[in-house]
């Protein structure tokens, strides 16, 4: 491990130093991210093409989802572990909060400035996009008819039946915010004021009784959809295509949806911090490798020219793809970040009464 070198004697630095690209087969670099499917498709396809562009082996660990608790213990000893590593959506306001990241620098990732800038943040690059959206059965909607908006989704009379949204108040308060008429661009302002979070609990109260279950996992809110036990339901876009391959006819309104972006970062004390940006470059810039990787996971990043290796038929089921991203709002991680914990407390009591 490149980190070992610290404890090595000087003159042993002073070999590897001179022997230079000769050892690069030696030099491992460390990235840290998600396990599962993420895990799978990485080594997969990422890092074979990492290695064959510099010449650097890899180690990809499958770290808890509270990375920054990790990241924070390795600060406080001294001895950092991680070169790169996935940042969640809720978990980037942490660690630029808390100094636990290192700022990107772009002059040397993206000296030509191909990234755009809706990838580009401070101290990450969008590594994945994932929509939480309103999934219906067509099969269960009156004829002729299917839902548009969120005012539908709220229309219990139209749209009679059982509906499910995700037990917290996250994406879920919005939906409620833009069934009542409130725009996109104004939901946080909106949310951040007790007269708005009194609006969106009002809204809630108005649907509680159409909610027999309010899921707690992805999975769930599928297979509730795939029973036959909720027909509208909200859930990932990730999840419905196996929903649909299995015969449900389900179809995703992407109107109004929730947009969220996970991230590729580098943490403060990264032992290897410029290389760490070649990974970053193969991990968000190569649109031939994204192609793999959505087939795995329908979850882009920007990687410029993406959506060229894609039939159109295969973009438009894309949260990143223009139209559907037009159609939804940015989820405000930050302000979850400031906010969660009294608003959960009072979405937690509302559940109960």
């Amino acid at each position: 491990m490149t980190y070992k070198l610290k404890l090595m004697p000087a003159a042993a630095v002073t070999i590897a130093l001179l022997t230079g690209p000769a050892l690069a087969q030696d030099k491992v670099l460390t990235i840290a991210g998600s396990g599962g499917a993420v895990k799978d498709a990485t080594e997969q396809i990422f890092l074979p093409a990492f290695t064959e562009a510099t010449g650097w082996s890899t180690k990809f660990v499958a770290a808890e989802s509270n990375i920054m608790l990790e990241v924070e213990t390795m600060l406080k000893a001294g001895n950092m572990l991680y070169d790169a590593m996935e940042v969640s959506a809720s978990n980037y306001p942490i660690g630029v909060q808390s100094g636990f990241l290192a700022p990107i620098d772009y002059a040397l990732l993206d000296p030509d400035n191909t990234l755009p800038e809706a990838a580009k943040k401070e101290f990450g690059v969008v590594a994945a996009a994932y929509s939480t959206v309103l999934v219906q059965r067509l099969d269960k909607n009156p004829e002729g008819r299917k839902m548009e908006s969120w005012a539908d989704f709220w229309d219990t009379e139209t749209f009679p039946g059982p509906r499910s949204l995700k037990r917290q108040p996250q994406y879920t308060l919005e939906f409620a915010l833009l069934a009542d008429g409130v725009a996109k661009d104004q939901l946080y302002e909106v949310l951040g004021t007790d007269e708005g979070l009194d609006r969106a609990f009002a809204k809630l109260d108005e649907i509680k009784d159409s909610i027999p279950v309010w899921w707690t996992s992805g999975a769930q809110s599928v297979q509730l959809l795939s029973d036959g036990e909720v027909f509208y339901s909200t859930t990932y876009n990730g999840r419905v295509t196996k929903l649909q391959e299995s015969g449900i006819p389900a179809e995703i309104m992407w109107n109004g949806g929730a947009l969220h972006t996970s991230y590729v970062g580098i943490p403060k004390g990264a032992p290897n911090y410029e290389m760490a940006h070649e990974w970053i470059r193969v991990r968000t810039m190569r649109p031939e490798l994204e192609a793999e990787y959505v087939k795995f996971l329908p979850y882009p990043n920007f990687a410029p020219g993406l959506f060229d290796t894609m039939t159109e038929e295969q973009a438009a089921q894309m949260p990143t793809f223009k139209a559907n991203a037009d159609a939804q709002f940015v989820a405000d991680e930050e302000f979850w970040a400031a906010n969660i914990d009294r608003i959960q407390e009072r979405f937690d009591e509302w559940l109960l009464f």
